[in-house]
């Protein structure tokens, strides 16, 4: 009997050893997988004067970043007033008044400095696109802002500033949404607080005015805030328009103010618009499928009754799961999945790679002036490809918080740059939990290391044929590249439009795969690819595009290139 409890004894220890190898070893696997990510965080400046409320990238390389006006002073003093008004640094007036200080920057990526801008309006909380020429159309905002119609076209002489036109919009729209469509230059502007209609820019006649559009009636939360302001805005395939709001959403023929189709309501409780604040993507455009497919994204949110509880000082969960749906074809289903935590004021950003990267945000709360609690400092990055549950990777923490007005946007290097924060409608920095956020930094993706370098391709060309100013819809253009070692059967080539980013929307963000008909490897490691451009301005309207070719799932530096009707 004793020999048969040693023999147990024996047993158990050996089990239980067993069972500690296991978990070490299955801990030091985690662990040298994490070592051996090597994304990493980069703080480029420790002022950038102004809260990133809103950013744009521009194909000159600059970004716009631009504030509340009402806001007060900001942290970038202004030597005069915009009716030219000197500004002094003596007098107790000049330091509190807010004509003083400026409220929008522009940052120069390659020398990483800024120099401030004018706005003669206030564009809190407003909305913009870029037009085929690459002028920012930036649209609404609050109080004498809220009809207002601004432009800003990038140049290279550093003397380009804002522009406001003399025309105004037909309706009020604060927490609007908008998006360019096929149609040249022509552009959607949709919802707003108190605001249930949608209008276009330019106008086409001195008569024409808003439209009334009652599924913003119907997806309206009067006691959570609103939840269907800065609705979700897709362009679809097809040239209609998928529309997001609260927990619903339709597809829409905007050119008949028709409905085209009303979509399942996207599985669980609580809100995914403004204030709730989840955030959408649609996901990559493939040539293989002649960009017909199209699939949206839906990530995170807030709990139902956030927005009172907030009032009150308690900050719920947010929303952890995320949906996806095709909404071409017949069969329209979300398919749900949870992301590693719950998630809410983030922004979701497609890579080159075709990746998703989920960043800023808060775990707990909603959108709104110290609404929320607890910063999201692990960006996650998803894999569309990978099977579900397989697909979320966590990635390196932040020790910077970025709540309630922050943005982040992709670099044409591929960095991705990260700013803002202010829970507080003034410039707030001491005796709070989360201080008013002013440093600006640079999210570095792992396929930026060094390790990669023989495998990114680099000097990308673009070679535009028959046309001096871009590329026509569906024709053939040829680029050049060099690549040190012969390319994986992997290569991709793909066009990315940069977004307006604001409350955790990303306007008119969409990436697409394009086809590749033949490549040549010339000697020295040169390589010439050519490729068809996208077929219509339904799959891409026209504009300036971020080329990026990716060998490998290693991405090189993106070059501007223009698509234009023929």
């Amino acid at each position: 009997m004793g020999d048969k409890n040693h023999l147990l004894y024996v047993v158990t220890i050996h089990a239980i050893f067993a069972l500690l190898h296991f978990i070490v070893s299955d801990a030091v696997e985690t662990l040298a997988r994490a070592v051996g990510r090597q994304e990493r965080w980069q703080l480029l400046r420790n002022n950038t004067g102004v809260v990133a409320m809103h950013m744009a990238l521009t194909h000159e390389n600059t970004v716009i970043i631009f504030d509340q006006t009402e806001a007060g002073p900001s942290q970038y003093r202004l030597h005069e007033r915009y009716n030219g008004r000197r500004c002094s640094t003596r007098s107790r007036a000049d330091l509190k008044d807010g004509a003083c200080y400026a409220h929008s920057v522009e940052y120069y990526i390659h020398g990483n400095n800024l120099r401030p801008l004018r706005f003669v309006s206030d564009p809190w909380c407003s909305s913009g696109s870029f037009l085929s020429n690459g002028t920012l159309l930036q649209v609404g905002g609050h109080g004498r802002g809220s009809q207002r119609i601004r432009y800003f076209r990038p140049c290279r002489d550093h003397l380009c500033n804002w522009q406001q036109s003399k025309r105004s919009l037909s309706d009020n729209r604060w927490y609007a949404s908008n998006l360019l469509l096929p149609q040249h230059d022509r552009v959607i502007v949709v919802g707003g607080r108190n605001a249930y209609s949608y209008e276009f820019i330019p106008k086409l006649h001195t008569k024409d005015r808003s439209f009334n559009l009652p599924f913003l009636h119907d997806t309206h939360d009067e006691d959570g805030g609103g939840n269907n302001l800065y609705p979700f805005l897709h362009l679809s395939s097809d040239g209609n328009l998928f529309i997001f709001a609260n927990r619903d959403s339709i597809l829409f023929n905007y050119q008949r103010n028709r409905v085209v189709k009303t979509f399942p309501r996207i599985p669980g409780g609580g809100s995914r618009s403004y204030p709730s604040s989840g955030s959408s993507v649609i996901l990559p455009l493939d040539h293989q499928d002649r960009f017909q497919k199209v699939e949206v994204m839906v990530c995170g949110g807030a709990a139902s009754g956030a927005y009172e509880a907030a009032a009150r000082g308690r900050f719920l969960p947010a929303l952890s799961s995320c949906g996806r749906m095709v909404i071409t074809g017949n069969n329209h289903i979300w398919k749900m999945e949870n992301m590693p935590g719950p998630r809410t004021m983030h922004d979701m950003l497609i890579l080159p790679t075709g990746h998703i990267l989920i960043i800023n945000g808060a775990r707990r709360g909603c959108a709104g002036w110290q609404n929320a609690a607890t910063p999201s400092l692990r960006p996650y990055l998803y894999n569309p490809k990978k099977s579900r549950g397989q697909r979320f990777t966590v990635l390196k923490a932040t020790r910077i918080a970025r709540m309630y007005h922050s943005s982040a946007l992709l670099l044409p290097d591929g960095r991705v740059l990260v700013a803002g924060g202010n829970p507080y409608n003034t410039y707030t920095f001491s005796n709070v939990a989360y201080p008013t956020e002013l440093r600006l930094q640079a999210f570095v993706p792992d396929y930026m290391d060094r390790q990669f370098n023989d495998l990114r391709p680099g000097n990308v060309t673009i070679e535009y044929e028959g046309h001096s100013s871009g590329v026509a819809y569906g024709t053939a253009f040829t680029i050049h590249f060099w690549l040190g070692r012969r390319p994986s059967k992997d290569v991709e080539y793909s066009v990315y439009a940069p977004p307006f980013t604001t409350h955790s929307i990303s306007m008119n963000q969409r990436l697409l795969k394009l086809r590749c008909r033949h490549t040549t490897r010339d000697g020295g490691g040169s390589m010439s690819a050519v490729l068809e451009a996208p077929p219509s301005p339904n799959v891409a309207p026209p504009g300036y595009y971020l080329l990026t070719v990716v060998n490998n799932g290693i991405p090189s530096l993106s070059q501007w290139i223009r698509f234009i009707p023929a």
